[in-house]
């Protein structure tokens, strides 16, 4: 056979064998995911069909109880002798009365708390009130020291230091307070018959408006001493009882038939029952 008559051998390339092992290594990773996905899927199978059970139970649970619910209601009315209509109209009455007695209540509550607030208000009116009595107080006692500052004493009839003189009726009040004597503020009127004040008795016997002068006749211890001729804002001084006190009397005004003023007495002199001091 000559040369060019020679049949043609193939040989094979090593790569053909590498690609068939390629195709095996993809189909077996193609074959191991289907299998896990199946079994994947299979298992949310499986979880469906048990949540689906669950909800089924639930539903069934809860069609037993309405229904429950629904008998006890067809009891309660048959018990009472009313229809459900009549159940259901009776209990929105109860719920229309309860929110109604809520209402009162809220109304009585809204009341009361204004009540609160205007006792609150008078109590704090009041407040105000003690502070301004208290201030007015003050006032007061800043008023009568300020007078009994300005009040000055003098030589008496008898030649004795008097004590401090009020010549007017406010004066007077501002030694009243002062409470170092007692004092007994008199109107005689000419004329008339002798007035107790203390342990004393006054009369009015003569005035003179022009010179402001006067005469009295004073009845202590059962003896009557006739003071002439004295002196408007003069302390007209004499002594009584058995420890020899010294009384003194000042007047005011003296008029054309009348004398104001005041009969002051050391403060432990006696008081008589039917005496006052003013």
């Amino acid at each position: 056979m000559s040369e060019a008559e020679q049949p043609t051998v193939y040989h094979p390339e090593p790569q053909s064998n590498v690609g068939k092992w390629i195709l095996i290594i993809l189909a077996v990773a193609y074959a191991g995911a289907s299998s896990f996905f199946i079994y994947d899927q299979h298992g949310k199978l499986d979880k469906v069909t048990q949540d689906q059970a669950a909800s089924q139970k639930q539903i069934g649970d809860l069609t037993k109880r309405m229904q429950a619910a629904e008998a006890d209601s067809e009891t309660l009315g048959q018990q009472l002798g009313m229809t459900k209509t009549q159940l259901a109209a009776r209990a929105d009455e109860l719920q229309r009365q309860q929110q109604a007695a809520s209402a009162r209540i809220a109304a009585q509550a809204a009341e009361e708390k204004k009540d609160v607030s205007a006792v609150s208000g008078e109590v704090g009116s009041v407040k105000t009130d003690v502070g301004g009595v208290k201030t007015d107080v003050a006032a007061t006692k800043a008023s009568l020291e300020a007078t009994i500052a300005k009040l000055q004493g003098t030589i008496g009839d008898l030649g004795v230091q008097s004590g401090l003189i009020a010549n007017t009726r406010s004066d007077l009040e501002a030694l009243k307070h002062k409470g170092d004597r007692q004092y007994y503020e008199f109107a005689l009127l000419k004329g008339a018959k002798p007035q107790a004040f203390s342990t004393v008795a006054l009369q009015l016997k003569k005035t003179d408006p022009k010179r402001g002068k006067y005469t009295l006749n004073v009845t202590a211890d059962d003896k009557t001493i006739e003071k002439k001729d004295k002196n408007q804002s003069e302390p007209v001084q004499f002594y009584t009882g058995r420890d020899h006190m010294l009384y003194e009397l000042v007047v005011w005004t003296v008029d054309k038939n009348k004398i104001t003023g005041y009969l002051s007495t050391p403060k432990n002199a006696p008081i008589p029952i039917t005496a006052t001091p003013q």
